[in-house]
């Protein structure tokens, strides 16, 4: 089998894996515009603070250590304790579910039936907040990340690709335990979504806020309902992208790469996020892989996306799985 099909298939299942990666920011994203009809700039910093703050937790570092000790002259950095992987994880979920109910009560709630950019705005306000108050929270040194997750090659495949074509796929175990829970989040997500009482009141939600508080949705219910799955669905994303390239705070741009997602997949489905993100993932590969390399110089990777989602826009604005655009003339 001539070379530069093995390489293409090692590029396309690497890509497949990335792709992934770039989903699971993504549904923070989707399941936020389906609650409300804006896009949630936060959700990239969303993923960053839930890292920082399971990283802290685990560590057993005192929060707003530098603050502290500025303030008493001492010198506290660690208690002396460190937790649990697991545990860890769970009171994290819960620290951004709290932090959900914090921000629909400080901002959303003052914001009912405002125009979608006040919203817009706000998460953007949001977002530069969480990023400061991460850093005074827990510092901003780069931090490791380490739940127990399996990384570094996949051995089975690596054998098993050896004897059959005599030439070994390097594909990270980490990468494969990703595509697994983005698997089960999508399909969690989808019966939610599409089966629950609270699901379908999503979507009244997003359409109009007025009509949806009319028939007895509870508004502020729904919105720190959808902000604690995103907050749960941000660290998610914050164990896989910070096992694999540390918390810092750089984290917080994996948000850039999910913008291309939600355009090929649509913003209001939750499969789409996941088939938009499989589509940039393999195509950023295999672009750079038989043209950005040879003929481009490489370093397509930071701009394919963007194009290709641009491209797409042209012949399907609202995406693959996003909702038609029916207007009346």
């Amino acid at each position: 089998m001539p070379d530069i099909v093995l390489y293409a298939a090692e590029v396309t299942l690497n890509g497949l894996m990335a792709g992934v990666l770039y989903a699971l920011v993504a549904l923070g994203f989707v399941l936020i515009f389906k609650a409300s009809g804006i896009f949630n700039y936060a959700q990239g910093v969303l993923a960053l603070f839930a890292a920082l703050t399971l990283v802290g937790i685990q560590k057993g570092q005192v929060p707003f250590a530098h603050l502290l000790n500025a303030m008493t002259g001492k010198h506290y950095t660690n208690f002396p304790w460190e937790v649990p992987a697991l545990v860890a994880i769970l009171l994290a979920a819960g620290v951004m579910v709290v932090l959900a109910i914090i921000i629909e009560k400080l901002v959303l709630k003052h914001l009912v039936n405002q125009a979608p950019i006040i919203l817009f705005m706000a998460t953007i306000g949001m977002a530069y907040f969480l990023e400061g108050f991460g850093d005074v929270m827990w510092g901003s040194d780069i931090k490791t990340l380490d739940v127990g997750l399996p990384q570094g090659i996949n051995e089975t495949i690596d054998s098993v690709t050896y004897n059959m074509f005599g030439y070994g796929f390097f594909i990270d175990n980490l990468d494969i335990v990703a595509a697994v829970v983005a698997v089960l989040l999508v399909a969690a997500l989808t019966v939610f979504s599409q089966y629950s009482k609270q699901g379908r009141a999503l979507r009244a939600v997003a359409d109009d806020h007025q009509a949806a508080l009319s028939v007895g949705i509870s508004l502020r219910f729904i919105w720190i309902l959808v902000w604690s799955i995103a907050g749960f669905v941000a660290l998610v994303a914050g164990i896989m992208w910070g096992s694999k390239s540390g918390v810092q705070f750089s984290l917080s741009l994996i948000a850039l790469k999910a913008l291309p997602v939600l355009m090929l997949g649509g913003f209001t489905s939750i499969p789409g996020a996941i088939v938009g993100g499989l589509i940039i993932g393999v195509g950023e590969k295999l672009f750079e892989l038989l043209i950005g390399a040879p003929f481009l110089g490489g370093a397509t990777e930071n701009w394919f996306a963007y194009v290709l989602a641009l491209v797409f826009l042209v012949f399907r604005p609202q995406g693959l799985f996003g909702e038609k655009i029916i207007e009346r003339v």
